[in-house]
């Protein structure tokens, strides 16, 4: 398993569901969550070894969001 954590403009209820709808359809994501109550909108995706960061970066960014990865 892969855990990934990005910083992204996701910032209400309803871009999360949107984003919700697009992560949660594919196998290979296990968990998804978006923290709201943090100053950079955290977006958590548990993977299996098959997907790869930029497949998520991809994804996000097809719906309009930005998203990039959060350092340590």
């Amino acid at each position: 398993m892969k855990l990934f954590i990005f910083k992204t403009d996701i910032n209400t209820k309803q871009k999360v569901e949107s984003m919700n709808d697009v992560l949660g359809r594919d196998n290979e994501i296990i968990d998804v969550s978006i923290d709201l109550e943090d100053i950079d909108n955290v977006l958590r995706v548990e993977t299996t070894d098959f997907i790869e960061e930029s497949d998520i970066v991809n994804r996000v960014h097809s719906k309009g969001f930005y998203c990039a990865e959060l350092a340590d």
